[in-house]
């Protein structure tokens, strides 16, 4: 998948992907599995601030992810920026932006212990 077509994905939807991790870490799976979106909608909204933990980035970073193949992301269960590399990644569900993804998230994300959340993250 393109940066450009995971990236615009991710304007309107929120994404279960997998993704090949760039940096393999002992005792880390080499895949990593998140739930994320670029949903600046979703994101700004007043649950996406509270339940999500939403904040607008205070700088960009001193290199261009795009042209490292990495889209950035809002990382769901981990609530903080996260690059992916597009050129790895499979996707397992895409929940659009809307009340749609609000029942997602209360009925299977809301509840998930920090093991379930670390079990999920390494599948």
């Amino acid at each position: 998948m393109s940066v450009t077509e995971l990236s615009n994905l991710l304007l309107n939807n929120v994404v279960d992907l997998r993704f090949v991790r760039r940096r393999q870490t002992p005792g880390k799976p080499p895949v990593r599995r998140m739930v994320c979106t670029k949903s600046l909608e979703l994101l700004n909204s007043n649950n996406g601030l509270i339940s999500l933990g939403y904040r607008k980035p205070v700088s960009a970073p001193d290199y261009n992810p795009t042209l490292e193949g990495l889209v950035t992301v809002w990382d769901i269960l981990m609530q903080d920026y996260r690059n992916i590399p597009a050129e790895t990644v499979t996707i397992n569900r895409v929940i659009p932006a809307n009340d749609e993804f609000w029942n997602y998230f209360n009925n299977e994300l809301y509840t998930m212990s920090v093991l379930q959340k670390m079990q999920f993250m390494g599948s």
